[in-house]
């Protein structure tokens, strides 16, 4: 299965008690609709997604880059201790691509331009 998404915070190494490693980051995923009275929506879908293969891969998947991932879809569901059931969606990824990485600019404020007095520095 092949997903893509936007990559919502830098992804991070997580280390397992078993000393298993793992890169571990999530993705949102936007899908635009209209509804039957004609109403325009937009439903944002945040997925958890694990990677095994390597945690070098960490490195590339930084937080407003579109990637795209290959593997399978699971759910983790769980009864907490106050006996509510959870569950959320998580993507094994087996492997991926990133298509476009956020652009880091330095923004910088312009200089504030001068003007003589006299008016001898003006194109006219």
């Amino acid at each position: 299965m092949e997903i893509i998404g936007r990559v919502t915070k830098d992804a991070e190494v997580r280390k397992l008690k078993d000393g298993r490693e793992l890169v571990a980051f999530s993705i949102a995923i936007n899908d635009y609709y209209k509804t039957k009275s004609g109403e325009k929506r937009e439903e944002t879908t945040y997925i958890n997604c694990s990677y095994w293969v390597n945690v070098k891969a960490a490195e590339l998947i930084r937080k407003g880059g579109i990637v795209s991932l290959f593997g399978r879809i699971g759910l983790n569901a769980y009864k907490s201790m106050d006996g509510d059931f959870h569950a959320h969606l998580t993507f094994h990824v087996n492997a991926f691509k990133v298509v476009a990485q956020q652009k880091k600019s330095a923004i910088r404020a312009p200089e504030p331009a001068s003007v003589e007095a006299n008016g001898d520095d003006l194109p006219f």
